[in-house]
């Protein structure tokens, strides 16, 4: 009798459902990126990423302690100084509000949670590139990697466990791990952004984190277009020593995820970013989507793709539905 094969007999019930499930996620596996403002006193709304807010030092101790009992895997903190200059020194200044925060957290939190940086300049320079500027205009590469390894030992020495280094300089992650490992800081790891693209999708993170960015980035971020080169940073970031690695943007990049999963040896990381984010709440607010069975499919489809762990807006909302 036809048919012979009947395959919906494993979706007759959700207990049917949930043995033969092939796809797990959990909120272990989900990293709340936070930001931190220096010189507020209140919360600021970000106005593109409904919910979403830059903290104050003491809001953000206690979001961070909420999210983390709700079971989130880690915490990526960005900071937003008052003052910014051409060399963000604000960045590497042990008092600048990011290193400051690091150190509140690490204080609050201690080993509970996994306590990650980004390692990036573009918030404290008054260009908004992600390093300093050469006589030209352009992204110095060299100069810029000297400041990388001396930011990344300040946020290793405010708390960092992890060090997220996403800026696009070819050498970053050898030259932070080796100014690591010479100060005895042989245990801080390396989430490293191999495979960051030239995205439209960033729109929102510019409000965010008040980017002072003229122009673009194409001059170091990826080809939206390129896989292999994806695949080659990657393998590059490995060799100069990365404990894990980075795809973002995460949606429109599924393809790369699933071939950086293929390939890496270390976990692979993706970033389901802000203006990700700021289409289903968009679309959600409108009643165009159901908001909370459109998160979970989301990151389902990113964990589906390859990814061991997710950046995600949503992580600690996310992760009290999945409990």
């Amino acid at each position: 009798m036809f048919p012979e094969h009947r395959p919906r007999r494993l979706r007759t019930t959700p207990a049917m459902r949930r043995l033969v499930g092939e796809t797990e996620l959990r909120p272990r596996q989900l990293i709340l990126p936070m930001f931190v403002a220096e010189g507020i006193d209140t919360p600021r709304p970000i106005s593109s990423m409904p919910g979403v807010v830059q903290h104050t030092r003491d809001t953000l101790r206690k979001a961070a302690a909420e999210a983390v009992n709700a079971g989130v895997g880690g915490l990526m903190l960005f900071g937003i100084p008052k003052t910014r200059d051409a060399e963000g020194s604000g960045a590497i200044d042990p008092n600048g509000i990011l290193n400051v925060a690091l150190r509140d957290l690490r204080a609050e939190l201690g080993d509970s949670t996994v306590l990650m940086a980004d390692t990036c300049l573009d918030e404290f320079t008054d260009h908004g590139h992600c390093g300093v500027l050469d006589a030209e205009g352009g992204v110095d590469n060299d100069a810029t990697l000297r400041l990388y390894a001396e930011m990344g030992l300040a946020q290793a020495e405010a708390g960092a466990h992890l060090l997220g280094p996403s800026g696009m300089m070819d050498g970053q992650v050898g030259v932070i791990r080796g100014a690591l490992d010479r100060a005895g800081r042989t245990d801080t790891g390396i989430l490293a952004y191999s495979a960051k693209f030239a995205s439209a999708f960033y729109g929102p993170f510019r409000e965010a984190v008040d980017s002072q960015l003229k122009g673009d980035r194409k001059t170091y971020q990826q080809d939206p277009g390129n896989v292999r080169e994806a695949l080659r940073e990657i393998e590059l970031d490995i060799a100069e020593g990365a404990d894990m690695v980075m795809v973002k943007p995460a949606l429109s990049y599924l393809d790369v995820i699933r071939a950086a999963a293929e390939a890496s040896p270390v976990p692979v990381a993706a970033y389901n970013i802000s203006g990700e984010y700021a289409m289903v709440e968009a679309a959600a607010a409108n009643g165009w989507l159901d908001r909370e069975r459109t998160i979970l499919e989301v990151l389902t489809s990113i964990r589906r793709a390859g990814a061991d762990m997710i950046l995600t807006y949503w992580a600690a909302e996310a992760a009290a539905w999945l409990d």
